[in-house]
């Protein structure tokens, strides 16, 4: 009998380690976590834990087990095969040079060939490697994303001919785009710190089905660090960096640090940034030197010679940029997440104003300057696997973000210090949910609110005497701006090479705002706004052979009228007055995209797009009248009344370029050739140029990598725009551009010569080096008021634990 009962205890221990099976990376051998593992009708699912390990006692003998990981091909499968391969399943990788893994498309993984959106990514490895200052000039150094700078502190992106608020931004899907995102260039981006970055996802194009308002260019998507579990006991991992710059002699300290468990990490960023005044570079049009600039000595603004004219002063800024996450593993099907981000800049010149002169000889202003831009995001981000019934993946969020911003002006030789404070408070909550039917159809669906509260003040000191009193608020303070959407997308694979994707959303927008009358004499003291709006989408990938691929893609998009639209008073040009509008409606684009990749014997790679969008009753700025009164008096200064109105139709088109060829093992070339063009009408008929349609632009990399030592030597260049093929609102404004020989302002072609390098000097530490502008030619990006620094040399010293 004790024979018997210990032979069945031995079957039955047996048996029961034969159901437990790892998975395992083919190539690495390395244990797989979150990979799931379900029957045909998926009545059957589990996941595999953080060692890789799964039990399979819920599976019978025969039927097909499914082994499921987006970055890994799908493996079909049965129990007795994986018995008798001694209970290791492996994972074959997919690519991710050739079709990687990205995010942005659906919130959830996809294979980038499945998507017909053009994206493009950017890991952390790009980021150290290149030493951007900002996240603006992260974006800028992709090749693929144009940017505009009206200060050095600052940065606006321009993707296909849309920029500003036509364009979204979010942060660890978290959408950042708020009720005053404005029409005029954006800086906002710079809040997000480039060093706190793991991986940056743009969507070229249209994103309203999943993000809903603004997405009408494009998206941009930033992932921070992510805290990393560890299989073994408590360990602390991180590294530091220390950067140098000569063009504005910028000093830049940054740590990360991750403590993680088995359950439980925490990831920590922290990054301090001191910005001297920028430096231009010696060859290009004396247009852009500063010979003088205001000071004030004893009580009086004085205008002095600048010592050295391409120092542009004052433009030097500093900034500092905090993060901290938390991340629990609760079990195997669930996962909670907590992220605290902050950012704050210090008072940042308005560098383009501060340039303009009166015909008198004197500058306008004496003192222009934003205050601290701070931004504060909490996020709480909750994961579930569920079984597949509803969802497989189901996402909850909920956020908190508050913008503090102000705007602080004073003319030259007048004591008057106007100052407009403005600070929005942003709630939001949204859930995501992932439904896989093996891998060929996949359905996405979600919902999400935000509400956006604005608060916006305005007063005028007399910096003589300090005496202050109110002045007109920027907005209308206490005002709100809403939203509530519900999506669905559907990606079907009726063949293995052929991919469809559709999609749906609907938009409801709700806006309230209430004006003030004590400044200034409105027809009307309230304003609302109730409007709803569908998008969608289809699109399709075809990939005949490994070496071709094929994407076409029809969408739609819009953009509600935000607080900005409807609610703003200021002053964009001098004589010129903005006032508020509250009859506006939505504006809609309509757009189709085709693209095509070809690889030649996985050396050559090339990438062509072609696009056209579409945008109806456009949000464009026209003359307007207030109570029948074409002028009034605004800070002083008598001024053209203007609102912004739907009042033109708008076409933007254009061609993208990419190309990758690996001459061998260490060397590729690798470049990006972007061409726009586009016309705007308005009621009259008339059409003209729009307004952030870029020049072309691209850039052409020769890199070299070996062991521990990477090479980059690259040219990027710029088109040119010639006074005629400026919009209107452009060749009004002189003082952002160079003067062609009749003297209308035009922006020039121009290249900078570059090179950048590493050196692992060990498993902890890294020097990189970069010498930017070698010529140093001395230029100015397409519309923008302060020019690109000169020659400039970037140390970094890299230190890993």
């Amino acid at each position: 009998m004790r024979n018997f009962i210990f032979i069945a205890s031995f079957l039955l221990a047996f048996v029961a380690h034969a159901q437990l099976v790892t998975v395992v990376d083919e190539a690495t051998n390395e244990p797989l976590f979150n990979v799931a593992v379900y029957n045909k009708s998926k009545s059957t699912y589990a996941i595999t834990d953080i060692e890789g390990q799964v039990d399979l006692k819920s599976f019978n003998a025969t039927q097909a087990i499914y082994f499921q990981s987006v970055a890994y091909q799908t493996l079909k499968t049965t129990k007795s095969q994986i018995i008798d391969a001694g209970n290791i399943v492996k994972l074959k990788s997919q690519s991710q040079q050739i079709n990687p893994v990205i995010l942005s498309a659906s919130k959830f993984e996809q294979r980038m060939q499945d998507v017909p959106q053009k994206i493009f990514a950017i890991n952390q490895e790009d980021v150290v490697f290149n030493n951007p200052q900002t996240s603006a000039d992260l974006l800028q150094q992709s090749g693929k994303v144009f940017v505009q700078k009206s200060q050095q502190g600052g940065g606006s992106p321009m993707i296909r001919g849309f920029s500003t608020n036509r364009l979204l931004l979010t942060v660890d899907g978290v959408r950042m785009n708020n009720a005053i995102f404005r029409s005029g260039n954006l800086q906002n981006v710079i809040s997000i710190d480039p060093l706190s970055i793991d991986r940056t996802e743009v969507i070229l194009g249209p994103g309203s089905v999943v993000y809903g308002s603004d997405a009408i260019g494009g998206v941009m998507n930033f992932y921070t660090m992510k805290p990393r579990f560890e299989n073994d006991s408590l360990q602390v991992s991180g590294n530091a960096m220390l950067r140098y710059g000569t063009a504005n002699n910028e000093n830049t300290a940054h740590a990360r640090f991750n403590i993680g468990s088995q359950k439980f990490a925490a990831a920590t960023s922290l990054s301090f940034n001191f910005y001297d005044d920028m430096r231009m570079g010696s060859h290009g049009p004396d247009d852009y030197l500063r010979p003088q600039f205001v000071q004030r000595i004893d009580g009086q603004d004085v205008l002095v010679d600048n010592k050295d004219p391409q120092v542009q002063r004052p433009s030097g800024y500093d900034q500092i940029n905090l993060l901290q996450k938390f991340r629990y593993q609760a079990n195997q099907n669930l996962e909670l997440g907590l992220s605290l981000i902050y950012t704050a800049t210090s008072d940042v010149p308005r560098y383009d104003v501060l340039t303009r002169f009166r015909e008198s000889g004197n500058p306008r202003s004496a003192e222009w300057f934003y205050g601290p831009q701070t931004w504060l995001m909490t996020n709480f981000k909750m994961t579930h696997r569920g079984n597949g019934q509803w969802y497989d993946t189901a996402k909850f969020t909920q956020s908190y973000q508050q913008f503090q911003e102000s705007r602080n002006n004073r003319d030259f030789d007048d004591p008057l210090l106007y100052i407009n404070e403005e600070r929005v408070d942003v709630i939001s909550t949204s859930v995501d949910f992932e439904r896989r039917n093996r891998e060929s159809n996949v359905l996405f669906y979600g919902a999400e609110f935000f509400h956006n509260r604005v608060y916006s003040v305005g007063r005028v000191t007399d910096i003589d005497t300090g005496e202050t009193q109110a002045a007109a608020s920027r907005y209308p303070d206490g005002s709100s701006w809403r939203s509530l959407a519900a999506y669905a997308s559907y990606q079907w694979k009726p063949q293995s090479d052929l991919s469809l994707n559709t999609g749906l959303r609907y938009n409801h927008i709700w806006s309230d705002a209430t004006f003030d009358t004590q400044f200034f004499d409105f027809p009307f003291t309230t304003s609302t706004f109730n409007t709803g709006a569908v998008t969608g989408a289809l699109g399709a990938t075809y990939v005949p052979s490994n070496d071709w691929e094929l994407r076409a893609n029809l969408s739609t998009a819009f953009r509600a009228p935000n607080i900005d639209d409807k609610g703003k008073i200021f002053d964009p040009n001098p004589g010129t007055v903005i006032v508020p509008n509250p009859d506006l409606e939505s504006e809609y684009a309509y757009n189709a995209e085709i693209g095509v990749k070809k690889s030649f014997i996985n050396r050559l790679f090339l990438d062509v797009s072609a696009y056209y969008t579409f945008l109806e009753d456009a949000l464009v700025t026209r003359n307007f009248n207030l109570n029948g009164q074409e002028f009034i008096e605004y800070q002083g200064e008598l001024s053209r009344v203007q609102a912004i109105q739907n009042a033109e139709e708008a076409v933007v088109y254009g061609i993208e370029l990419g190309m990758q060829y690996s001459i061998n093992d260490h060397w590729k070339l690798r470049g990006n050739y972007s061409w726009i063009n586009g016309e705007q009408t308005d009621d009259d008929g008339e059409q003209f140029p729009v307004r952030h349609v870029s020049p072309a632009f691209g850039d052409v990399h020769v890199v070299y990598e070996k062991d521990k030592l990477k090479l980059n030597a690259f040219v990027a260049f710029n088109g040119q725009f010639d006074f005629e093929d400026l919009a209107p609102s452009q060749q009004s404004r002189s003082y952002l551009f160079a003067l062609d020989e009749d003297g209308n302002p035009f922006s020039p072609r121009w290249y900078t010569l570059n090179m950048r390098g590493s050196y692992q000097l060990n498993d902890k530490i890294t020097f990189n080096a970069s010498l930017e502008n070698l010529t140093d030619q001395r230029y100015r990006t397409y519309s923008s008021g302060v020019a690109a620094a000169g020659r400039n040399l970037i140390l970094s010293f890299n230190y890993s634990f």
